[in-house]
């Protein structure tokens, strides 16, 4: 196993975890798989969503909270 495998395994992990306490990820989620795409894709995706949410953090030195991260997914279910 190299250590990309451990780093992809990890954040596959945290992307599962993150489905049962946070309400954006399972949206982003659940709206992936509602475009057909399977379970682990879609989880890759979400794994990778938060990443992104992550360096967006760490890049301002913005502590994370669930609004800000997932709020422009609320505004373009609303519209």
């Amino acid at each position: 196993m190299t250590s990309n495998d451990r780093l992809i395994d990890a954040l596959i992990a945290q992307a599962f975890s993150a489905l049962r306490v946070s309400s954006g990820a399972r949206a982003y989620y659940e709206q992936q798989r509602a475009r057909g795409i399977e379970f682990n894709a879609a989880l890759r995706q979400l794994a990778n969503r938060l990443v992104g949410i992550l360096y967006g953090c760490l890049k301002t030195g913005t502590p994370y909270d669930e609004a800000t991260a997932w709020s422009h997914r609320a505004h373009a279910l609303a519209a």
